[in-house]
């Protein structure tokens, strides 16, 4: 089965997002950068017929940039039911992006599609039940759907569809194109889910010393025509921050990451409506200075249907409250969906662990290990580290953010990293020899030294290693035996090296 995009409506609306951009205050400020984009949402079906799957139309970003797709971060056991009726998601990548799909599949025999969301029923869903985790038993008749997905990148752009058959060529979907029976007293259906993706942004502090700015909005709809006010609906915002990062599934009903009643709103109630002569509408910002040690921002948006009067000419809306500051009677409609979304933020930093004796300098000066081993750094910045080892000593190499074993390595700055340099101390072995005869040694030692004893008969040698040794008695004498760190008669010993360490090879 594939999707058929031959009739695809040209009224699909493109939510535009902006990805984080970061810019320096004063010499080395710095702003958290968001590492994560978690957002899932409850849709629910108002376009009068049942629904066969569902798009979320993603630009700017690949494939191994999406994260989670809503349930993946449920498995279930072979052989027991799915959490939603589309059981997985499909990530399908296209020139400008991708596209995640809940599609039903294909009875080739029967020749129809074998799942589907029923119109909706006016079940109350709070934004994240519409699933068998969430409405139990009353999710197969609700008429809504829960859907998400998570992403290392913010999208440029969004676009959410509804998905039905294509009556010309059986086995395929299309995008539901509007014109449906809509639900008595409510505004016909667009072709697009009217539930706007927020656009997340943090913007750093003025002041150095101060908490960004971390900054959510959505776009209202845009209108049918440039000189009509756009589409309106009530939009009710809640907010939570949290010490720790959140993930696809923390994002459902009843996990204490989601903020909603019966915490106070953020925002009681806002119309959200596109107006034609201000360039200033349309937007939505919610925005706060970040918290210290804040991790993670949570909003949670509910929109619901605006029903109440319309201006006959414009378009716009006419609120009972001249400032549209809350709904009066009759002016709130059903909800339309509910959206929660979260920023992971991390401040750009480089943690430095030393096994060994050893320092490690560099960051711009911000590192000096020994002493300082950890030091924020700007997003995006190219960075280095140097490690120095003690005269007695040698470095043996990076892992973590920094790899290989040169001494200087180079690494760009993003999220919050860690790097171990190793460090291992060399002590000396000594071999003296009784009578005529040599001694040699394997491996080699440090600094270009080795024992080959008649002419070397001292090495550098790392802390740990084990050395063999191979006494060899000159023309008509024998070798009567090690002492000191090597013990027996046999001419082969095997000593490893802790300390400065002395061997005796006796001839006769």
């Amino acid at each position: 089965m594939e999707l058929r995009l031959r009739n695809i409506t040209s009224a699909g609306i493109a939510f535009r997002t902006g990805f984080l951009l970061l810019s320096m205050v004063a010499a080395r400020a710095q702003a958290p950068m968001v590492v994560g984009y978690p957002a899932n949402f409850d849709t629910f079906n108002n376009t009068g017929a049942p629904i066969y799957g569902f798009e979320i139309e993603a630009d700017g970003i690949q494939p191994s940039d999406v994260t989670r797709v809503f349930p993946s971060n449920f498995p279930v056991p072979a052989g027991s039911p799915c959490v939603i009726r589309y059981c997985s998601g499909t990530v399908t990548p296209f020139p400008g992006g991708v596209y995640i799909r809940w599609m039903s599949p294909w009875d080739s025999a029967a020749q129809q599609f074998t799942i589907s969301t029923p119109v909706y029923n006016g079940t109350v869903a709070n934004g994240e039940s519409c699933w068998t985790g969430g409405l139990g038993t009353r999710y197969p008749t609700a008429g809504c759907e829960h859907f998400g997905i998570s992403t290392l990148k913010n999208p440029t752009n969004i676009i959410y569809r509804w998905l039905v058959p294509d009556p010309n060529n059986p086995g395929n979907l299309m995008y539901y194109a509007g014109g449906g029976t809509p639900i008595p007293g409510a505004p016909a259906a667009p072709p697009y889910v009217p539930l706007p993706q927020p656009v997340i942004n943090v913007i750093p502090p003025v002041k150095l010393g101060a908490q960004p700015v971390v900054d959510f909005q959505i776009p209202a709809p845009p209108p049918p025509a440039p000189v009509q006010f756009g589409p309106a609906q009530w939009v009710k915002v809640y907010k939570l921050e949290l010490p720790n990062q959140v993930d696809l599934n923390d994002l459902l009903g009843g996990n204490p990451a989601v903020p909603e009643a019966p915490q106070p709103a953020e925002m009681e109630w806002k119309l959200l409506q596109y107006n034609p002569h201000s360039a200033n509408s349309g937007v939505l910002h919610n925005q706060a200075q970040l918290g210290n040690g804040s991790h993670a921002v949570v909003r949670r948006y509910e929109h619901y249907q605006y029903t109440g009067t319309f201006d006959p000419l414009t378009h716009e809306a006419l609120c009972a409250d001249p400032t549209c500051s809350a709904p009066g009677p009759g002016e709130l409609g059903a909800i339309i969906g509910a959206q929660n979304a979260a920023a992971n933020l991390e401040t750009p930093s480089i943690s430095v662990t030393k096994i060994g004796s050893g320092n490690v300098n560099g960051a711009g000066g911000a590192i000096n290990c020994g002493v300082t081993c950890s030091a924020n750094l700007t997003a995006g910045a190219s960075e280095s580290l140097t490690a120095t080892p003690p005269s007695n000593g040698v470095f043996n190499g990076w892992t973590g953010a920094c790899t290989g074993s040169q001494q200087t390595c180079a690494f760009t700055a993003q999220g919050a990293m860690t790097t171990t340099a190793r460090f291992t101390t060399v002590y000396t072995l000594s071999i003296g020899r009784g009578g005529n005869g040599s001694v040699s040694g394997t491996p080699n030692g440090e600094f270009g030294t080795f024992i080959n004893c008649g002419s070397s008969c001292s090495a550098k040698i790392q802390q740990g290693t084990t050395v063999t040794l191979t006494a060899t008695p000159a023309a008509g004498l024998n070798f009567i035996g090690w002492s000191g760190s090597c013990s027996g008669l046999a001419p082969t010993c095997s000593v490893t090296v802790n300390a400065d360490t002395k061997v005796q090879a006796t001839f006769k």
